[in-house]
């Protein structure tokens, strides 16, 4: 087990040097302006004295390798864009109730309720087969997929700080920002649902009457959805979006590769059930998307 948990540390250290090196060595996007109209309005900004993130209540600058807007973020906007995203997310009930997201939310909602009826039948297999699993489950223990959710978001500050490139260190502080969006929605229904994991059923038990009998606080036990999914698809999400279609392929696949992968494990190491998992992955993705990344 610690030799796997090893190799992982490593692998993932490794992954973040690479990262870092190959962002220094792509001279090439560094040449290009990514965000003109952020430059010529922060330069202003300091010549009529002006706070340094006036250029956030400008129009959403457009980025010149995709052509679309996009959003940007400063350490001084974070705390004002978390609150402005927490209203959003938290009055976004009414804006269904008024015929707004009808689609995605049905998606959503119907997947989490078609495979809360699975669950009670597909968890006795991964529990009999756990054993199976316990080379795999080794390298993505908690602590260790805690870590490469972390490590993604600071390889990119790191590197983006190193080569003075505001639109990495900006992506870093989106992926904290949809991370923290995400986790608090995650919090409250584990409060509220308070579902027995898995691993908390006894042998031969029911996995049907799981939910409100976790007797657990929503830090340490409650199953309902998979804090783990949720956060690795918020911060995957983001490093995602943000570099498709700028010549790095690789990274949007490797983002939600890893995503995948630690979101599975959680079923495989019966910390949480399919349900768990499809409804955090979906709030990460979908908040990180829709509402951390949305331009202003």
């Amino acid at each position: 087990m610690f030799t796997y948990a090893r190799l992982s540390l490593i692998g993932l250290t490794s992954f973040a040097c690479l990262f870092a090196a190959h962002q220094l060595r792509a001279q090439d996007y560094a040449s290009l302006p990514d965000e003109p109209g952020h430059a010529l309005v922060a330069a202003a900004s300091k010549d009529e004295g002006l706070p340094d993130d006036a250029w956030l209540m400008q129009k959403p600058p457009v980025d010149t390798t995709t052509g679309v807007p996009q959003r940007e973020a400063t350490w001084r906007s974070l705390p004002r864009d978390f609150l402005h995203d927490q209203k959003d997310l938290w009055t976004f009930p009414i804006k269904v109730a008024k015929g707004h997201h009808l689609l995605p939310t049905a998606i959503v909602v119907g997947g989490t309720v078609g495979l809360i009826y699975a669950d009670p039948h597909v968890m006795p297999y991964f529990r009999n087969h756990q054993k199976n699993w316990d080379d795999v489950n080794d390298v993505f223990d908690p602590m260790i997929t805690t870590g490469e959710v972390i490590a993604l978001p600071a390889g990119l500050m790191a590197a983006g700080y190193i080569r003075h490139d505001d639109r990495e260190v900006n992506t870093a502080l989106l992926a904290t920002e949809a991370y923290g969006d995400s986790v608090v929605i995650n919090l409250a229904m584990k409060a509220v649902t308070r579902r027995e994991r898995p691993a908390d059923v006894p042998p031969n038990g029911n996995f049907e009457d799981t939910f409100f009998n976790g007797g657990k606080s929503p830090l340490k036990g409650s199953s309902f959805p998979s804090g783990h999914a949720t956060a690795v698809w918020s911060v995957a999400t983001v490093v995602a979006e943000r570099y498709r279609h700028r010549g790095k392929p690789w990274i949007p696949v490797l983002s939600y590769t890893l995503a995948t992968a630690i979101s599975c494990s959680r079923i495989t190491e019966s910390a949480h059930f399919p349900s768990d998992v499809w409804l955090g992955a979906a709030l990460g993705y979908t908040i990180a998307k829709y509402q951390t990344l949305r331009p202003r």
